[in-house]
C-alpha cells in the first residue's frame, strides 16, 4: 500500500462532529487508506471544522493554515467547509479541497483526487431544510437520498441483510463516547444557522442505535452521550414522540454500557414521561443539558423561543422533585438585540435562584443568514462584553457554591484519566464531557473505566474531590434497581 495513501483526521467543535469524523474514518479504511493519529505521517489530513460562532471559525481557519504550513494536503470538510462551499474555497486556496456533505460517501474518491492534485469545484451552499419534506413524518423515504453524517447509513446494496452494520471506526479510546441519536432541526431560533446547513430534523431509527451502542460496548465504552442538536424532538419524525422514553432503558440494558446520559434538551419539549424516564431509570444519569439561552421572556420571545424566569424555575422545580440531585446545566446568550438592563437583571435572577452546575455565558454576535442578524436595538460590542463579564461572574460563584453543596454527598465516579499514581481524574453522574467539571479520586486498586463508590470530601470550583467509599453506599438522587 502507498505511504501517501495515508489520512490523519482533526475534529473541531462539539461531540456531534467526532460521530462524524469516526464514520468519515470508517469510509476510508473501507476504501483502503491507512489511518494515522499525527498529521506529519500523514499523505492528507481532513479537518472536521466547526461553523457556529466566530470564535469556532477562526479556530477553524487557523487549523486548516498550520496543516497547511506543515506541508501536507488539507482538506476542509464539517460545517465551516458545508456553510460557506465555495466561498471558502476562493478566501482559503491553502485548502486542496473543500467538501460538502454530499461528498462524505464517496470520501476515499475526494481525497485520491487530493493526492493526484485534482482541484474539484466546490460545492455551492444550498439549504439543506429544503432537501427533505416539511412534515417530519413524511421524511423517512426521502432521507435515504440525502446525505446525513453521522448516521452511519450504506448505500441500498452494500448494507448487509443481516442487519444494520455500524458504520464508525473510533479515533480515540477511552471508557466514553458519544453516540447521534438525530441530526438536524426544525427549530427557527433568530441567533441560529444551524438548521440551514445541518438541515431538517431526522431521528436515526432506534434499531440503529442500539447496534452502535452494543459496538461500542465491545470496544469498552461504559458511558454513551447521545447527542444531536435537539434530543428531545426524537421521535417525531418516526411518528412516536415517546419514542425516546422507550430507547433509554433498552440502551441502559445493554452489556457493557454502565451510563446512558442524554445532551442538548429543549425545555419547551421536556415531556413529564421524559422526566420520569431520566430520573428513575437505573443506569440513565438524571442530567438535564437544558438550552434555556435566557431568562427575560420578551428576550426569549425575540430569539422565537418559549418560557421565562418563573416557567423555567416550575420546570427544575419538577425535575428536583423526581431527583434532588439531578445534575442541570445550560448555555445563555447575553447582548441579545432588544436586551435591556431589566432583562439582564431577569437573567441573573433566574441564575441565583436555579442552582444550576454548570453555565456557559456567551455574547451576542451577528450570524450570517439569521433573522437576529437583522433585529433593531443592537447593542455595542464594548457593552456586551462589559454584560458577558458580570455574568460569567456571577456563574462561577454560583457553580462554584452549587458544587460546595455536593460536599458530603455520595458520587458514582466513572474513572477516565489517571493523572498520577493512585490519583484518578473522572466525571459523575451531574458531569458531562468537556463541559462540566470533573472528580478527582484518590485511592488504590482503582482503573481506568470503572465505576468508583465515592464521598466528596471537597471543591475547587465546580471540580469535585473525592474518595472511595462502600461501594454499596447509596449514590444520592441515581436510580437503582431494587430503589427507583
Amino acid at each position: 500500500m502507498s505511504a501517501r495513501r495515508t489520512v490523519c483526521m482533526v475534529t473541531l467543535g462539539c461531540a456531534r462532529n467526532e460521530v462524524d469524523s469516526e464514520e468519515l474514518a470508517a469510509r476510508l479504511e473501507d476504501a483502503g487508506w491507512t489511518l494515522v493519529d499525527e498529521a506529519g505521517q500523514a499523505g492528507v489530513v481532513v479537518v472536521n471544522t466547526c461553523g457556529f460562532i466566530d470564535a469556532a471559525k477562526k479556530d477553524s481557519i487557523d487549523t486548516l493554515l498550520a496543516v497547511h504550513d506543515s506541508g501536507a494536503k488539507v482538506v476542509a470538510a464539517g460545517c465551516l467547509a458545508e456553510r460557506y462551499g465555495a466561498e471558502l474555497a476562493e478566501s482559503l486556496p491553502e485548502a486542496d479541497a473543500v467538501l460538502s456533505f454530499d461528498d462524505y460517501a464517496h470520501i476515499g474518491e475526494r481525497l485520491e483526487e487530493v493526492l493526484a492534485g485534482i482541484r474539484r469545484p466546490a460545492h455551492t451552499p444550498r439549504d439543506r431544510r429544503t432537501l427533505l419534506p416539511i412534515t417530519p413524518v413524511a421524511r423517512r423515504e426521502k432521507a435515504r437520498d440525502v446525505a446525513i453524517p453521522g448516521h452511519g447509513e450504506l448505500p441500498e446494496g452494500l448494507a448487509p441483510a443481516s442487519g444494520p452494520r455500524v458504520l464508525r471506526r473510533r479515533l480515540e479510546g477511552g471508557p466514553v463516547a458519544p453516540l447521534k441519536l438525530a441530526s438536524g432541526c426544525d427549530r427557527r431560533c433568530t441567533f441560529c444557522a444551524i438548521p440551514a446547513f445541518r438541515g431538517a430534523y431526522v431521528s436515526r431509527d432506534p434499531q440503529e442505535v442500539l447496534a452502535e451502542a452494543a459496538w461500542l460496548a465491545e470496544r469498552g465504552v461504559r458511558e454513551v452521550v447521545l447527542v444531536s442538536e435537539n434530543s428531545t424532538s426524537y421521535g417525531k419524525d418516526l411518528g412516536d414522540l415517546r419514542a425516546l422514553e422507550k430507547l433509554l432503558p433498552q440502551l441502559a440494558a445493554i452489556d457493557g454500557i454502565e451510563r446512558v446520559r442524554l445532551s442538548y434538551l429543549q425545555p419547551a419539549e421536556l415531556r413529564p414521561g421524559l422526566i420520569e424516564v431520566l430520573c428513575t431509570t437505573p443506569g440513565v444519569a438524571p442530567y438535564f443539558d437544558l438550552s434555556f439561552q435566557h431568562a427575560s421572556g420578551p428576550v426569549l420571545r425575540r430569539m422565537r423561543r418559549f418560557g421565562d424566569r418563573e416557567t423555567f424555575g416550575e420546570l427544575l422545580a419538577r425535575i428536583r422533585d423526581k431527583a434532588p440531585d439531578a445534575g442541570v446545566r445550560s448555555n445563555f446568550i447575553v447582548g441579545f438585540p432588544g436586551e435591556t438592563e431589566d432583562d439582564l437583571e431577569e437573567l441573573m435572577a433566574f441564575l441565583s435562584e436555579a442552582r444550576l452546575d454548570a453555565i456557559g455565558v456567551f455574547g451576542y454576535s451577528d450570524e450570517e443568514g439569521t433573522e437576529a442578524a437583522a433585529l433593531d436595538g443592537k447593542l455595542d460590542e464594548e457593552e456586551i462584553a462589559h454584560r458577558v463579564a458580570e455574568v460569567s461572574h456571577l456563574a462561577e460563584e454560583l457553580t462554584a457554591q452549587r458544587a460546595e453543596e455536593r460536599i458530603g454527598t455520595t458520587v458514582r465516579v466513572l474513572l477516565e484519566e489517571q493523572v498520577e499514581p493512585g490519583v484518578f481524574e473522572g466525571r459523575a453522574e451531574h458531569q458531562a464531557p468537556e463541559v462540566d467539571g470533573t472528580v478527582l479520586v484518590r485511592g488504590r486498586g482503582l482503573a481506568v473505566g470503572e465505576f468508583v463508590t465515592a464521598t466528596v470530601v471537597d471543591c475547587e470550583g465546580v471540580d469535585l474531590v473525592a474518595e472511595p467509599a462502600p461501594a454499596d453506599a447509596p449514590v444520592a438522587g441515581v436510580a437503582t434497581a431494587d430503589a427507583p
